[in-house]
């Protein structure tokens, strides 16, 4: 009784896995799923995934790219979301008798009279909001400090994963060359 060997079902460019196979996009609050997904499928479609190991290799570089994006994103965000401690910091000198944290606070939810006294305030010293933006960074230095760090791990991974895909396609590209050139001399020898 013979049996017939049953052809593996081709499997799908990275990126079109089921959830099930490769997880669901390391994606967190306030991020596109989506976007995720076109910049797999893009990088997928660039890269061209020979086997498993590279779909592998890809989906990784893929999430470091991302994480990576979302580090700079994180660093942005904690500027904005951070600016009135670095003006309650800048203002403190400048208006003594007031409750600055209390005006700086207005002033991010841009309340206008917290807003005009705050201009008015900057404006008198010769300040502008890069000097809040300095004050901002000044007073959160160390969670930059800490993002940047991250941003240098995750750059280092996504070079290491291409490295790893380059040095895959370049062994595969030499038992390829060492094969043929086999077959070759076998045939001149024939």
């Amino acid at each position: 009784m013979s049996k017939i060997a049953e052809r593996p079902e081709p499997r799908k460019p990275a990126g079109q896995e089921s959830a099930g196979q490769a997880g669901a996009p390391p994606v967190i609050a306030g991020e596109n799923a989506a976007g995720y997904e076109r910049l797999l499928a893009r990088v997928s479609h660039a890269l061209n995934p020979s086997d498993a190991l590279e779909e592998v290799w890809i989906r990784d570089i893929v999430e470091l790219v991302w994480e990576v994006n979302r580090l700079r994103r994180l660093k942005t965000g904690l500027m904005a979301a951070a600016a009135h401690e670095g003006l309650a910091a800048l203002l403190a000198p400048l208006l003594p008798d007031c409750n600055v944290k209390a005006l700086a606070e207005g002033w991010a939810t841009r309340d206008g009279k917290a807003v005009e006294k705050v201009e008015a305030a900057l404006a008198g010293a010769g300040f502008t909001l890069d000097h809040v933006a300095a004050r901002t960074f000044a007073a959160r230095l160390y969670d930059f400090e800490r993002i940047d760090r991250m941003l240098t791990v995750a750059e280092q991974r996504r070079a290491a994963a291409l490295r790893e895909l380059d040095h895959h396609r370049s062994d595969y590209a030499q038992r390829l060359r060492r094969g043929f050139e086999a077959i070759e001399q076998g045939e001149a020898a024939a």
